[in-house]
């Protein structure tokens, strides 16, 4: 029997707008006749009509849509349908829901819909987590799990996550001075180190300067960082209205295209460049076990082009995201001297007068309650990028058809006061209790769920708790004054727009005893 997609007066829609960037995006009034219906709809929902930024509409005027999804959700309920230009697109604002869309029901919702930005700088979604569900992202997952990111290759890159880790810790050290207090900035040093430990994963050595032959220059290690993962992170939040208006596409948008095309030329050519400094090596029979090394000995049918994605992906995930939630932590930490103290006991307890080692990770459980705490209210990426429904499908009792775009809306999910007690607030005792579990992703949904979960969970956890238990074993943090209010964030990320400042003083239990597994 066909199905038909009545027209119902009782349907959910939202009306207003919202600006990104210097583009503003008009949410019309989205009749779900063809797009949401429900067998019982509830109340219709009122329209909102908004026509600027002014004072008087603080909600919109944050220019963050996951602050802006969370508050319609609070109105309007878990799911509902937004216009955007001549485009519509469904938001999930629950864990139930997410949940279903994400394990339930992927195989309707499996393929993703990129901006213009994030397709120019994924190399046309060639990396395993832009890719649409198939084949290809299947051969080049087991790629990056077997080459640089699952439980053997961890164990294989132990070595460099341990000197990542007290390279951190050294270099705060040398900040301190004769004063009780010094006050230092966590992101540079760790920052810094990470993308070192990236470039020995995924290349085996870490240069500090290499000629790039396509640009002309010699890049310094500083400059590979802004081009390889600082650069492309602000691009992909580029909005461009032609995303929100297909029919347009004709029109050219040169500043934005020039713009996104640069930053994209410029990361392969760095990574292309890199990639052949390794390959010398290589070819001088100097093998080093690297994600590079383990790609050249598969005799992979990939392309150049997917290859240098591939590479250059390792490369920007391991120095983003764990960057973002332990700067967090930190952030959260300093600025409870309560829960602080209670973590530094945990950890004297457990590891005695030995530096942490991942080892230790299994006991120390309030260090890992305060890492799944930060992922749920700071998640790195607060929306998933959207994905499309190609054959019909249900989610939350509603009827979604074929060709709906999905978004998931993660700030959300985390404030649901349903799920949460208290949402708002850093509560790491909350993953104490049996009525949560730390390691259900689909609790906090950090990593993602289902088939596309995310393939550097492990990592994540590794390095950023263990980074974590360490700066507290060395030292006390307390935030410098007025940093409390420091929580603006970049864009349509978490990332803290200011890096965190901090006061530190070394612990007075210190000389702490090396590790033999170290």
């Amino acid at each position: 029997m066909r199905r038909k997609w009545l027209r119902n007066p009782n349907t959910v829609g939202v009306a207003g707008g919202t600006c990104v960037g210097d583009f503003t995006a008009y949410f019309a009034p989205e009749t779900l006749t063809q797009t949401l219906r429900r067998a019982n709809p509830p109340v219709t929902v009122p329209f909102i009509t908004v026509q600027n930024f002014s004072s008087e509409n603080p909600t919109l005027k944050e220019r963050k849509p996951y602050l802006t999804f969370a508050k319609w959700a609070e109105v309007y309920g878990p799911i509902y349908s937004i216009r955007l230009g001549s485009t519509s697109m469904v938001v999930l604002n629950s864990t139930e829901i997410a949940k279903e869309a994400l394990v339930t029901k992927f195989s309707s919702i499996s393929t993703r819909k990129l901006s213009n930005a994030l397709t120019t700088i994924t190399s046309n979604k060639a990396l395993v987590s832009t890719c649409d569900y198939g084949e290809y992202h299947k051969m080049v997952k087991k790629y990056v799990i077997s080459g640089v990111l699952g439980a053997n290759a961890q164990k294989r890159n132990l070595h460099h996550r341990n000197t990542m880790i007290e390279n951190v810790v050294s270099k705060l050290s040398a900040k301190i001075n004769d004063e009780d207090c010094s006050l230092v900035e966590l992101r540079e040093p760790f920052q810094s180190e990470l993308f070192q430990l990236a470039l020995k994963q995924s290349l085996g050595n870490a240069v500090d300067s290499i000629y790039v032959e396509e640009l002309g220059q010699t890049i310094l290690k500083k400059e590979m960082l802004e081009i390889l993962v600082l650069d492309p992170l602000i691009g992909v939040i580029e909005v461009d209205w032609r995303d929100f208006f297909p029919y347009l596409r004709w029109i050219p948008n040169k500043s934005m295209e020039m713009k996104i095309q640069r930053t994209a030329k410029r990361k392969t050519a760095v990574t292309k460049a890199l990639i052949n400094l390794q390959k010398e090596r290589i070819g001088r029979g100097e093998e080093i076990s690297c994600y590079l090394d383990y790609l050249l000995s598969e005799e992979t049918t990939l392309t150049e082009d997917q290859f240098i994605a591939l590479i250059w992906e390792a490369i920007v995930e391991s120095s983003d995201t764990t960057m973002v939630v332990t700067e967090w932590a930190m952030y959260e930490i300093a600025k409870n001297p309560t829960k602080q103290d209670r973590l530094y006991q945990e950890i004297r307890k457990v590891c005695g007068m030995k530096k942490i080692t991942e080892e230790h990770l299994p006991y120390l459980q309030y260090l890992n309650a305060a890492f799944h705490e930060t992922l749920r209210l700071h998640p790195p990426v607060p929306i998933i990028p959207p994905r499309h429904v190609h054959e019909d499908t249900q989610l939350g009792g509603y009827n979604i058809p074929a060709g709906t775009d999905i978004t998931i809306n993660l700030y959300a999910c985390n404030m649901d006061k349903k799920d949460w007690d208290e949402p708002e607030k850093w509560k790491p005792e909350r993953f104490l209790s049996d009525k949560y579990e730390p390691m259900d992703m689909h609790k906090t949904m950090a990593f993602g769920g289902g088939k596309r979960v995310c393939a550097g969970s492990l990592q994540a956890m590794l390095i950023s708790c263990r980074t974590i238990g360490r700066l507290i074993q060395e030292f006390e943090w307390k935030l410098k004054d007025g940093e409390e209010d420091n929580i603006d964030t970049l864009g349509l990320t978490t990332h803290k727009l200011h890096p965190m400042q901090a006061q530190i003083r070394p612990r007075s239990s210190c000389g702490l005893v090396e590790n033999l597994l170290l």
